[in-house]
């Protein structure tokens, strides 16, 4: 989880990359709010952002604070229920959650500090944790396999990992993620690569790196999950905040800041 502060004077508008992940935006804003807009569709507020959201702009006006947990779709579905109904969707976070998420986002606006939201997140998140069944241990380690693969496996392969034939496989991992295990892979991989992009590595290294074909096939990959050019990708300001808010070389996935250390989004 990280905290995020916006103090533009005029909007702020700024386009999401996908990432593999649901995502639970957390806006602590007084007043309007920030509102986000996918495939016609517009949420303000505290949202709920599936795998693979498509065209996902953020936009704000003014002051505001957000706090951003990204989450494992296999801990997503403990928390909000099969993710299968979450896949390329921004659903209001009061949608899913009633009145608690009210009350989530009160406790959170009136903390002292960002290590005290941290902690308050957390322990909500506990507490609603096991309120939906568990996804299948196989397809948890089908997930995590992608992941430390970097998305280059084989579905066949895993099926045999786990003794399931392909068709099962692709059933259960869809249903319970939203998204198929080729195309969970496609996308781990485009997030691998929109780094290095991002980095400044050249797109020709970039593909070889991650495992494309060539950089006509990066191109293809990076288009259709982000809508840029590898060139424009790799100035992407979402992807800059990355840099800041996430940083790989962080022992945990919990990035507690304060004050100035808050990545602004000017």
């Amino acid at each position: 989880m990280a905290g995020f502060r916006h103090r533009a004077p005029a909007a702020v508008d700024i386009a999401m990359v996908a990432h593999p992940s649901v995502t639970l935006l957390v806006d602590l804003s007084e007043g309007e709010g920030v509102v986000y807009e996918t495939r016609g569709r517009h949420e303000r507020g505290s949202v709920v952002v599936g795998l693979l959201p498509g065209d996902l702009r953020a936009t704000g006006r003014g002051v505001g604070e957000c706090l951003q947990i990204r989450l494992e779709p296999v801990v997503a579905a403990a928390l909000f229920g099969a993710s299968a109904e979450l896949s390329g969707t921004v659903v209001a976070l009061e949608d899913v959650w009633g009145r608690d998420a009210g009350r989530a986002e009160d406790r959170l606006r009136a903390a002292a500090s960002w290590d005290e939201r941290f902690t308050i997140a957390v322990n909500i998140l506990g507490r609603r944790l096991g309120a939906h069944s568990p996804v299948d241990p196989q397809v948890a380690h089908i997930w995590r396999r992608t992941l430390t693969s970097r998305g280059r496996v084989r579905v066949d392969g895993l099926a045999d990992e786990v003794g399931w034939s392909r068709k099962r496989l692709w059933s259960r991992f869809r249903s319970q993620l939203g998204i198929t295990p080729k195309r969970a892979a496609r996308l781990v991989r485009f997030d691998h690569a929109a780094h290095l992009l991002a980095a400044g590595h050249a797109a020709a290294r970039v593909a070889t790196e991650s495992g494309y074909v060539d950089q006509s096939h990066l191109h293809r990959e990076v288009t259709t999950f982000a809508g840029l050019t590898p060139t424009a990708l790799a100035v992407a300001p979402w992807l800059a905040i990355d840099d800041v808010a996430w940083p790989a070389s962080s022992p945990t996935q919990r990035h507690a800041k304060s004050g100035e250390h808050i990545p602004d989004l000017r």
